[in-house]
């Protein structure tokens, strides 16, 4: 492994947690002595990053410091393209068009070596479905940000229909569908809805009562010890 390379290593481990990670912790991971670590620690310090910590006390990298993409390795310029590629085709129209915004501005910076990687066709997302123009996406997407409660108008698999006050927690995307997870007020307990089954959606003014973060660790438990069906 270069010098280089084990940099970028030391900085990618640190972004991985957010407390404090001790140097010999780091130097087993990228494979140096304890000595090498501290002078790598002090290199990336007087090159802009900013780690706090010292010897003894461990190093924690402060939020907001970000790679320029062309610091990335083709292999991660490939995973980045597919999911882009991926998010173009499989979305809804806003949500395509913001990747395929992206995948503009990551492809201007990068130099032509690994633009040559990112514009390369070798990694395909096929399309086998049929795509649908889903204009309640964005709608759930935004009460996922404000964490705001949701109006459904929602045809379960029987074709019963109902409305539901839910808090939403997650939007999981599948091939052919998308399943969006929430607290149902109706239920009282996490149901799950598919999105192609959600006749009309309304952003309500009221927030949740709880954090959004905090709903998705007990969905977590909660699907663990017994996955929620679709909403009866």
């Amino acid at each position: 492994m270069s010098r280089t390379e084990r940099l970028l290593d030391i900085l990618q481990i640190l972004r991985r947690h957010r407390r404090p990670v001790s140097g010999a912790v780091l130097a087993q991971e990228t494979g140096v002595s304890l000595r090498t670590l501290y002078r790598d620690i002090a290199t990336l310090q007087s090159m802009g990053a900013e780690i706090d910590g010292e010897p003894g006390m461990g190093y924690v990298l402060k939020p907001g410091f970000l790679l320029p993409p062309l610091m990335l390795s083709p292999t991660e310029i490939e995973a980045l393209a597919l999911g882009l590629k991926w998010a173009s085709q499989r979305t809804d129209a806003p949500m395509g068009e913001a990747a395929r915004n992206a995948m503009a501005k990551v492809g201007a910076v990068l130099p032509p070596e690994l633009r040559h990687r990112f514009e390369d066709d070798a990694l395909a997302v096929i399309p086998h479905w049929e795509a649908t123009e889903r204009e309640d996406l964005p709608v759930i997407r935004q009460a996922l940000g404000e964490e705001r409660k949701l109006l459904l108008g929602y045809a379960d698999q029987h074709g019963a229909r109902s409305e539901r006050v839910v808090w939403p927690i997650t939007v999981g995307y599948m091939d052919a569908t998308q399943i969006l997870a929430a607290w149902c007020e109706l239920r009282g307990d996490y149901r799950h809805f598919r999105v192609d089954r959600i006749e009309h959606v309304s952003l309500l003014p009221e927030r949740m009562p709880r954090r959004r973060r905090d709903l998705q660790k007990e969905w977590r438990d909660t699907i663990l010890q017994n996955r929620p069906s679709e909403p009866s």
